[in-house]
């Protein structure tokens, strides 16, 4: 996968050379590659944004520096022919989910636009579509100062997908969001640390018990942290054992397959 990241603070994606995502640059398996947005305005101070039409506080980012910048990095593709997935992190995009993420890990090529001050002059975003498809993406209901934290993240996530990133593909398999869940906690040794002891049932070598135990606890962490998660479940995706787990967080199965919350846990 190549992934071009344009930015004013090349700097701060040093941590890309890093762990697992430096590894799979080394191994060739990812291609980054970091673009100063300041290199391409024209004027002696370098200057990439100007006061907002309409008044107000802040600076906007400027069109020509980015329509400049989109150009070059566009012009050199991996493959002839090909066109970017282009993905603007914004608190104003859809939500960046684990979803999203394995959509972006099928993408050959990924250009990241990290926006600063008050944001990027939108007709940027309307022109991009010309680049190739154009994602404005959140991760989260907060503000940051600029889009480079979002574009860690974000590259993190979908470069873990990829395939010889993770030693251990199974690994990805029972994950928080893998299944609509949260994870189940996790344990190592020592069996008792602090008068703490690992639950028996892992320890007992049922493996048909210990995936038991953990569905069970994956789905109480998600009732009891993640109650829009469990809205979104789908009752004919799980066994009775599941409802009974859900019911007993309070959670009851309506008639159009969906669930509601009831009034506190109930009662067996």
């Amino acid at each position: 996968m190549r992934v071009d990241v344009v930015t004013i603070f090349p700097e701060y994606l040093a941590p890309l050379n890093l762990s697992l995502i430096g590894k799979a640059r080394e191994a060739g398996v990812l291609d980054v590659r970091v673009h100063d947005l300041r290199t391409h305005a024209t004027d002696r101070h370098r200057t990439v944004d100007d006061t907002p039409y309409g008044g107000g506080p802040g600076m906007v980012m400027k069109p020509e520096p980015w329509a400049a910048a989109l150009d070059a990095v566009t012009a050199d593709p991996p493959q002839a022919a090909a066109r970017p997935r282009i993905v603007v992190p914004t608190p104003g995009g859809r939500p960046f989910t684990q979803a999203v993420a394995n959509q972006l890990a099928e993408q050959p090529w990924l250009v990241f636009a990290c926006g600063r001050y008050e944001g990027i002059d939108r007709r940027v975003i309307d022109h991009a579509s010309s680049y190739g498809t154009v994602d404005e993406l959140s991760i989260g209901d907060y503000v940051l100062n600029g889009g480079e934290v979002a574009v860690l993240v974000m590259v993190e996530a979908v470069a873990r997908l990829l395939p010889g990133v993770i030693g251990n593909a199974d690994s990805l398999v029972e994950e928080s969001h893998s299944d609509g869940l949260l994870e189940y906690p996790v344990y190592t040794k020592p069996a008792s640390w602090l008068d703490l002891d690992v639950p028996e049932v892992l320890l007992s070598g049922d493996h048909a018990r210990i995936a038991r135990w953990r569905r069970d606890e994956a789905l109480r962490r998600t009732a009891r942290v993640r109650p829009d998660l469990v809205r979104a479940l789908d009752v004919e995706d799980l066994d009775r054992r599941d409802l009974e787990v859900l019911e007993a967080e309070g959670w009851i199965a309506g008639p159009d397959g969906r669930f509601s919350s009831a009034q506190g846990p109930v009662a067996h």
